[in-house]
Formats: C-alpha cells, structure tokens, sequence
C-alpha cells in the first residue's frame, strides 16, 4: 500500500478506537500491546446518549426508538406505533470543533408482533489539509472525510416473551477523497441478527428480567486502495441482561451489564500478514482461539459495560455507567453519567464520560444529545395476539 495512503487513513481511523497514546518506543503505544483494530470502526461508536450513559450497555434494556442499534430482537417489544431519534455527538471535543456523529433512525410497528426500522450513522471527521511537505505552498487541497452506515430492520415475536430480529447495513467510507492517487473510497454491506428475552420474574413483586444476544457487522471487508489490501470490518458479539424492579408505583430501577468481543483475527505481533488471507467466517470462528497468548488473552479480548438507570414515574430518567477494556486491549476504561426526560409524546436524554485512567478519550469531558419523539397506537393494534 502506498505510505501516503496508509498515514492518512491511519491518521483518521485512529481517533476512533483509542483516543491518544504516549508514544514509548516505535511501534508500541501504551495500553495498546496486542489490540485489535478493523477498518470503519465509527460502527461500533455508541449512536445515543441513553446507552452511552450506561457504560455503552444496551443488548437487554428495555426496548426504545433506538434499538435496531444495540439489538434488532428487541424492537419487536415496542410499545408504540412509530417514532424516531435524532441524535448527536461530538468527537474529539477537547481539539477540535468540526468531528462529529450523527444518528437518525425512525421505526413503525406494523402489529403487535412485528415492527421495522431505518436508520443512518453519519461520521464527519472536519477538513484535513493535504500537502506534499511542510511548505504552505505545497498543500494541494482541503478534503472533508466522511462515512455513513445506512440500515433497514425487521424484528418479529415468536412469543410473548421471545423475540429476533435482523438488520441489513450499507456502509461507506471516503478518507482521502482524490488528493492520493493510490486511494479510493471503501464500500461494504453487513448483516445484523439479535434475539431478546423478557419475563417478568416469579416471587418478585414488578420485576422483570431480560437477556439479550445480538452479532453486528457480519460483512463484506473493505479495502481502500485494492483487492489485494482489505481489512475486516468490527464484527462484535455482545451479550447481556438487565434487571428492572418497581420499587414503588412511581420509582423504578434497572441494573444491566453486557460482555462485548470482536469476532475479528487478533493480529499477531511477529506476523502482521498472517491474517490478511483470513475469510470473513474464518475470521469470526477462529477469534475465540487465535490470541498469541491463548485462553488468558482470549479473556482479556472481552470488554464489559455495566449501568444503572432509574426513572421517577416515568418522566425523569438518571443514568450511571462504567466501561472497562483489558489494558493491552486499548486500555479504555470510563465512567458515564446521564439523564433523561419523557413527557406526551416526547423526550430527551444527554450523556456525559469522564476516563479514569491517564488516557485521554476522544468524547471526553463532551456532552451528547438525543432527542425522541413515539406515538401511540391504537388499543386494538396493542391486544393481538402473537399467534395470530
């Protein structure tokens, strides 16, 4: 690949995963030992303030406008008859002011067992300048690099408590636009398929439990320059399950952890082709045993996110998070704070991360927004059955 081509997309990609490192020898940054990395990781960036106020935990939390996202099973369990989200995050706040991600997804149930969705993620990195060396009269252009995931949903009951769901995804990515000869735009497609369970809890006076299972961005890799040179997109397996008790007919509470792993090759350090032959199933079946440090770094590949929402009769929301990645695994580890608001047919929620290591984040000390909107639907369309 030529050097200009693999620094300029390397320059963007790595605001995304890991924010920033010291780095300490050449080819070695702190907290980033052995991590894995894919191309378009902007997928895996938490769309919503809800969920990014839980710790970036999501797979089994109650079902809202925003779940064809973290589990495509769960848009099924809906309680109104259409809505959207529309949301907004800042990237590398503390740098710069043109980085951001956007969210738009809206959904409509078509009957109480099934209800589809579309929705779209939209990354703009702000303007790069290229040259061809340090000289002001050498730079040859401004480009705005951009990248968009577009997705169409379709989840299904298969009882009243079980449901499935799945997402078909488009995903582009431009990073140089026409400033490098040797580079292109990257285009791919990639399936979701999530299943979610719900019951309310026997012995346990309003409680309710729920486990989710969902595998996003099983596709297509990508290249930017030719077929000889693609990369695997972040394909991710992430389970989890939440609790929700009344602890009154006006307070409530909900705690929820998800486990994360990405399906994609660990890179080994003394060969860094060894994978670039890999097939996309290859891949995903054999990242549960190919870490060069065997089970023990397998273990090390899972990250985990724990958060804790409660709501005041069902009008204000507070939200607590923690997520924590191994340190040779890019080392984030942060707390997330939020709150959330419903009145009518409305809402809001915000979402605020603090690191609690050295390493800076790229959505630290920023805050993200969400804004909702649901409309009810008819009493009949709520009491079908799911046999029907």
């Amino acid at each position: 690949m030529n050097f200009r081509v693999t620094l300029a997309i390397t320059f963007v990609a790595s605001s995304f995963q890991f924010g920033f490192s010291q780095v300490t020898n050449p080819g070695n940054l702190i907290g980033q030992d052995n991590a894995i990395t894919t191309a378009v990781p902007f997928l895996a960036i938490s769309p919503d303030a809800r969920h990014a106020a839980l710790g970036d935990a999501g797979v089994a939390t109650s079902p809202d406008a925003n779940s064809a996202y973290w589990n495509a099973g769960k848009l099924a369990f809906i309680d109104k008859k259409y809505g959207g989200t529309l949301s907004y995050t800042p990237w590398l706040g503390k740098i710069v002011n043109d980085m951001w991600v956007g969210y738009f997804s809206g959904y409509y149930k078509i009957n109480r067992e099934q209800a589809v969705a579309a929705s779209i993620k939209y990354f703009d990195l702000g303007d790069i300048t290229f040259n061809t060396g340090p000289d002001p009269s050498q730079i040859i252009g401004v480009f705005n690099p951009r990248e968009f995931a577009f997705d169409i949903t379709y989840s299904r009951m298969l009882t009243e408590n079980f449901s499935i769901g799945g997402s078909l995804r488009y995903i582009h990515s431009n990073l140089t636009g026409a400033f490098i000869q040797d580079a292109k735009s990257a285009n791919g497609a990639a399936v979701d398929i999530g299943v979610y369970y719900t019951k309310p809890m026997q012995g346990a006076k309003n409680s309710t439990l729920s486990i989710g299972a969902a595998i996003s961005n099983i596709g297509t890799k990508v290249s930017y320059t030719d077929a000889d040179n693609k990369d695997f997109i972040p394909t991710n397996l992430r389970l989890g399950t939440a609790y929700t008790t009344e602890l009154d007919p006006f307070n409530k509470i909900t705690f929820t952890v998800d486990f994360n792993k990405l399906l994609v090759p660990t890179p080994d350090p003394n060969d860094p082709d060894a994978n670039k032959d890999k097939s996309i199933l290859s891949g995903m079946f054999g990242s549960f045993s190919d870490a060069p440090g065997g089970f023990k770094e397998e273990i090390k590949e899972i990250m985990t996110s724990v958060g804790v929402e409660y709501w005041y009769n069902d009008l204000f929301a507070a939200r607590l998070g923690y997520f924590n990645e191994a340190k040779t695994k890019g080392n984030r580890k942060y707390m997330t704070v939020g709150v959330g608001f419903r009145k009518n047919r409305f809402g809001f929620d915000v979402a605020y991360l603090v690191p609690t290591n050295k390493r800076e984040h790229p959505l630290a000390e920023t805050i993200r927004f969400t804004l909702l909107l649901n409309i009810d639907g008819t009493q009949a369309e709520k009491t079908e059955s799911v046999t029907d």
